[in-house]
C-alpha cells in the first residue's frame, strides 16, 4: 500500500487517521500536542514524527487536517514545512483553510513536483469517526483519481468538483456559511415559538416534515441542543473563520452577501461571549438571553 503521511490530530483529523491505519496503511503521523500522538503508539503500523520535514522522509503521499489557513502554510511552508523535506509525490489537505491559502501551497509544492489535491471535508466528527463524511476534491484529475481508495476509507461521498486548487475549497466554505446561516435562523425560529409556548419537540417535528427543514432542525437541535449538552463537535471558533473565509472570498471575487455579514458577526459574537471552544450549537444561547427563555425538551423553559 501507499506510504502515507497525516499531521494534524485534533477532533477530525484523529480519526481520519485511525481509519487509515485500521484499513492497513502505514501512516506516519504528526501533530503539535504529544497527547494528541499518545493513542498512535499502540499500532504497529504507525510511525511517530517530529516535523513536516520528517514526514516527507516516510511517506509518498501526505494528508494534513489542520485549523486555519495559517498553520497550514507553517506545515507546508515553514522552516521545518513540507518544502524543506524530500520531494513527495501528492499532498491532500482535508482542512477548511480557504482558496488563497490551497492556491499559495498548491504552487510552492507544485514547483517541487508535488501534485496538490485540495481536499476539504463535511460532516462533523460523527462523519470522521464512522468514514461517512463527504469529500470536495479539486486538483489534476490523475492524482484524484489515483487516491481515490485512501479519500474512500475517509469518506463516503467524493466529488471531483475541478483542475484548480482553491476550486474544492471555494465549494466548502460556501457549504459551511449554508450551515451557519440554517443554524442561526434555526435558533432564531425556535427561541420564537418557545417564547410563544410552543413545544420545541413538536416544532423540529413539523419543520422536518415542511419547508423549514435543514441540517440544524434534522441534526443539531435533536442531537445537542433541546438535550442541553451543546457536544455537536464543531467549535464555535472554526464556524466564525469558516464564515470569515468565506466573506473575504466574496470580497476578493466582488460576490456581495449581504446575509453573511450578520452571519459571520454572531458568530464573533459567540466566540467572544461563550469562548472559542464553545460548540457551534452554543450560539442559539445568545437569542435565549434576549428572549429570556431556554429551549429544551422539558416543562421548564423559562429562564
Amino acid at each position: 500500500m501507499t506510504k502515507l503521511g497525516f499531521i494534524g490530530l485534533g477532533n477530525m483529523g484523529f480519526h481520519m487517521a485511525r481509519r487509515l491505519l485500521e484499513k492497513g496503511h502505514s501512516v506516519a503521523v504528526l501533530d503539535a500536542r504529544e497527547e494528541a500522538l499518545k493513542p498512535f503508539q499502540a499500532y504497529p503500523n504507525a510511525v511517530i514524527a517530529s516535523t513536516p520535514a520528517e514526514i516527507t522522509q516516510l511517506a509518498d503521499t501526505i494528508l494534513v487536517s489542520l485549523p486555519n489557513p495559517q498553520v497550514a502554510k507553517i506545515v507546508a511552508l515553514g522552516e521545518y514545512g513540507l518544502t524543506s523535506g524530500r520531494p513527495f509525490q501528492t499532498y491532500i489537505d482535508l482542512s477548511t483553510t480557504g482558496p488563497e491559502a490551497a492556491q499559495q501551497i498548491a504552487a510552492a509544492l507544485t514547483e517541487r513536483g508535488v501534485a496538490c489535491l485540495d481536499a476539504p471535508v463535511s460532516g462533523g466528527v460523527p462523519g470522521a469517526e464512522k468514514g461517512t463524511l463527504s469529500i470536495m476534491v479539486a486538483g489534476p484529475r490523475e492524482a484524484y483519481d489515483a487516491n481515490l481508495p485512501v479519500l474512500e476509507i475517509i469518506g463516503n461521498k467524493t466529488f471531483y468538483v475541478g483542475p484548480e486548487a482553491g476550486q474544492a475549497q471555494t465549494l466548502k466554505i460556501s457549504n459551511n456559511y449554508l450551515s451557519a446561516v440554517a443554524l442561526i435562523a434555526t435558533s432564531e425560529a425556535m427561541v420564537l415559538g418557545v417564547k410563544a409556548g410552543l413545544d420545541p419537540q413538536t416544532m423540529l417535528d413539523v419543520f422536518n416534515v415542511s419547508s423549514g427543514r435543514n441540517s440544524a432542525t434534522l441534526d443539531k437541535f435533536p442531537a445537542a441542543v433541546l438535550n442541553r449538552n451543546f457536544d455537536y463537535g464543531f467549535k464555535s471558533g472554526l464556524m466564525y473563520k469558516d464564515v470569515a473565509l468565506c466573506m473575504h472570498e466574496a470580497d476578493r471575487l466582488g460576490a456581495t452577501m449581504w446575509i453573511g455579514s450578520n452571519v459571520k458577526e454572531f458568530f464573533k459574537l459567540t466566540k467572544e461571549h461563550l469562548g472559542a471552544d464553545s460548540d457551534t450549537t452554543e450560539v442559539v444561547r445568545l437569542f435565549e438571553e434576549w428572549a429570556k427563555v431556554r429551549v429544551e425538551a422539558s416543562e421548564e423553559r423559562l429562564i
